[in-house]
């Protein structure tokens, strides 16, 4: 009855593969602004699923999992050691850099406030008790966290589009 479309099966299975893979790379993209999507992730999954659904015809090279997996990797750094990295570019201390980190690893579970507030807190707080800083250089090691927290995010939006141009260069032109 639906012979006629035995010929047509292939080009609908790349079209249904395509389909998939556009989604999930738009997902991905708003995942890298969106906190609690893990943006790059679904980013990485699409090359992977791409690869799977189409295998030989995908035009997905080894090399490409490669360079999409540092760049998630650098990502997952970059957004987790921001906090930390600006607390220290900014004069703080260890303890400023340490109480950043924490603070922003809590400040995930308080979405999405937490994401500024928990490395400003962390890095005061850390500042203050065990640093022994006074108020103006703990605020300046505070706001520091916050602008590498903010650096952080930027870099993150910055390597998801990284990853997209990546996977389609590798898909279309080589």
């Amino acid at each position: 009855m639906f012979d006629f479309l035995i010929p047509w099966l292939p080009m609908i299975g790349a079209g249904i593969a395509w389909t998939v893979t556009i989604c999930l790379l738009i997902l991905g993209f708003i995942g890298t602004l969106v906190p609690f999507l893990p943006g790059h992730l679904i980013l990485f999954f699409a090359a992977v699923s791409h690869w799977l659904m189409l295998r030989d015809n995908s035009g997905v090279e080894w090399w490409t999992f490669v360079v999409l997996g540092v760049l998630l990797v650098f990502s997952q750094v970059m957004e987790f050691m921001s906090g930390a990295i600006g607390t220290r570019w900014f004069g703080g201390t260890r303890w400023g850099a340490a109480g950043a980190l924490i603070g922003g690893i809590v400040g995930i579970f308080f979405m999405p406030f937490g994401l500024i507030l928990g490395p400003l807190i962390g890095s005061m707080l850390c500042e203050f008790v065990f640093a022994k800083k006074e108020v103006r250089p703990a605020t300046v090691s505070g706001v520091g966290s916050v602008l590498g927290t903010l650096a952080g995010l930027i870099i993150k939006v910055i390597v998801g589009v990284l990853m997209i141009i990546w996977f389609v260069v590798d898909v279309i032109w080589i």
